[in-house]
């Protein structure tokens, strides 16, 4: 689970390749999910919320350099 903190010192180019793996690993979560391989479905929820997270600093970087 990844702390807002550390993701807010993260750069942009960073940011923005740590969700593209979020989403692919969340892909492969639903994967094993639907063929009943997937272990811990609480990690499909954690996976979720890091996403948002990421998006919302990513908002956050956007807005600051627009002022």
């Amino acid at each position: 689970r990844m702390k807002a903190n550390v993701v807010r010192d993260m750069s942009v180019e960073e940011l923005t390749q740590k969700l593209t793996d979020l989403k692919e690993e969340l892909f492969h979560l639903k994967f094993q999910h639907s063929t009943n391989q997937l272990d811990n479905p609480q990690r499909i929820v954690a996976v979720k919320k890091d996403i948002a997270r990421v998006n919302t600093i990513l908002r956050e970087k956007e807005l600051k350099e627009s002022k």
